[in-house]
C-alpha cells in the first residue's frame, strides 16, 4: 500500500473508532514508520569540486545522470574555485562540513588533506587502476591523470621552446600565463616542475622566468579561458593532453603542447569520503563507480586527461597524436608536503623581486 493511503486509513481510525491508548500506539506507529520512510528516501550525495569537472562542458552532467540511474540518490555539486579552494573550504569547515565527497584534490595537495584528519578510508578495490605510477593509498582514489605542459598557439608561436631551460632562456617579449601554485593545482604542479628539474637553483631560474610571466591567474580555467583563448599570449600552463580537446571538439590544430626535453611532472587528481559524511556508504558506492567505464569514458574529451583505467578502443583516437613525455617527473606527495611552504616561499620571493 502506498505510505500516503495506509497513513491517511490510519489517521481516520484513530479519530473516529479507536479509544485513546490505542490511537497512541498507532500514533506512535506513524511516527516510527514516517521515520523510516524519510530515512530511506532518496538521499543527497554532496561532492565539492572545481568548475572544470562541474561545468556543463566539463563530465560533472554526464557523470550525474549516470549516477544517479544507479543509485537511488541525488548528486549535487558545489563548485568551488580550484581544489586549492576545495581544501581551504573543507580544513575551514571541519566536522561540521556539509561535503560527503571532495573531488579535484591532487597529488600536490592530497598530503595537506590527509593530515586534516577528515577523510575516511575509501575500502574501494584499485585493480583496474592503469596509472603510470603504483598506486596504493587507502584514502584517496584516483580518477584522472596527465602531464603538465605548456599549450601554445601555432598562429602566435611557430617554433616554442623544446625545453624548461630554453623557455627561461627566451627573450622576454615570448609571455606565458601560469597559475598561482597557492590556490591552483596546476600552479603547484609547475612549482613541483621547476624544483624538480632545478633543485636548490629553482629559486634562481624563476628570478629569470619572471620576467616572461605576463600574468598569474587564480585558476586555470581564469587563465584558459578568459585570457589564452583571447590571444593574451602565444603560451599557457596547462596539460598535454589539452590539445585533444581541440583538435576532437574545436576541429583544429592550432593549439599544441610543447615537449619538453627535461620531461614532464605528473598530476593524478583524485577523490576522497568525508569522515563526517552521514553518507559514507553511498560516497563509497560512488567512488567505485568513478573506476568504471560509465564514469570514466566521459574522462578524455570532458575532462581533458587520461582516463584512470584502461579504456581500450574507448580512447579517442586523438590521444594518439599527444606528446608523449620522454620522462615523467614526480615527487612523493609526502615530500611535497614536507616542503611545500618553504618551496611555495622561494617562488613568492622571486615574483616580487
Amino acid at each position: 500500500m502506498p505510505y500516503s493511503l495506509f497513513q491517511r486509513v490510519v489517521q481516520k481510525s484513530q479519530t473516529a473508532l479507536l479509544p485513546a491508548k490505542i490511537q497512541t500506539v498507532l500514533g506512535l506507529f506513524i511516527l516510527i514508520f514516517t521515520s523510516l520512510s524519510s530515512a530511506t528516501e532518496n538521499p543527497d550525495l554532496t561532492v565539492y569540486t572545481h568548475p572544470s569537472f562541474a561545468a556543463e562542458w566539463g563530465p560533472g552532467p554526464a557523470v550525474k545522470t549516470a549516477f544517479e540511474q544507479r543509485c537511488d540518490c541525488q548528486l549535487n555539486y558545489v563548485v568551488l574555485d580550484s581544489g586549492g579552494d576545495i581544501l581551504q573550504r573543507l580544513r575551514l569547515e571541519g566536522a561540521s562540513s556539509s561535503a560527503d565527497l571532495v573531488l579535484g584534490l591532487d597529488t600536490g595537495t592530497m598530503e595537506l588533506a590527509r593530515s586534516t584528519g577528515l577523510l575516511a578510508p575509501h575500502n574501494v578495490n584499485l585493480d583496474a587502476l592503469n596509472l603510470p605510477i603504483l598506486w596504493q593509498d587507502p584514502l584517496f582514489v584516483p580518477y584522472d591523470w596527465g602531464h603538465f605542459a605548456f599549450v601554445y598557439d601555432t598562429e602566435q608561436l611557430a617554433n616554442p621552446p623544446a625545453s624548461l631551460a630554453e623557455l627561461i632562456a627566451a627573450p622576454d617579449n615570448l609571455k606565458i600565463i601560469i597559475q598561482d601554485p597557492r590556490t591552483s593545482t596546476p600552479g603547484l604542479g609547475l612549482l613541483l616542475w621547476m624544483r624538480h628539474v632545478y633543485g636548490d637553483d629553482a629559486g634562481a631560474k624563476w628570478e629569470q622566468l619572471q620576467k616572461k610571466i605576463l600574468t598569474t591567474t587564480k585558476s586555470w580555467s581564469d587563465g584558459y579561458f578568459s585570457l589564452f583563448m583571447n590571444g593574451e599570449a602565444p603560451m599557457i600552463l596547462s596539460y598535454s593532453t589539452s590539445p585533444a580537446y581541440h583538435m576532437a571538439i574545436d576541429k583544429t590544430e592550432r593549439y599544441q603542447a610543447a615537449a619538453f626535453s627535461e620531461g614532464h611532472y605528473l598530476q593524478v587528481e583524485v577523490a576522497a569520503v568525508v569522515a563526517s559524511s552521514p553518507h559514507k556508504a553511498l560516497a563509497r558506492e560512488f567512488l567505485d563507480f568513478m573506476l568504471s567505464a560509465d564514469f570514466q569514458r566521459h574522462i578524455p574529451l570532458k575532462n581533458v586527461m587520461y582516463p584512470a583505467i584502461d579504456l581500450g578502443a574507448e580512447l579517442p583516437d586523438v590521444f594518439n597524436r599527444l606528446i608523449q613525455p620522454s620522462r615523467t617527473l614526480f615527487f612523493d606527495p609526502a615530500e611535497v608536503a614536507q616542503h611545500r611552504r618553504e618551496w611555495v616561499d622561494e617562488w613568492l620571493e622571486a615574483m616580487t623581486r
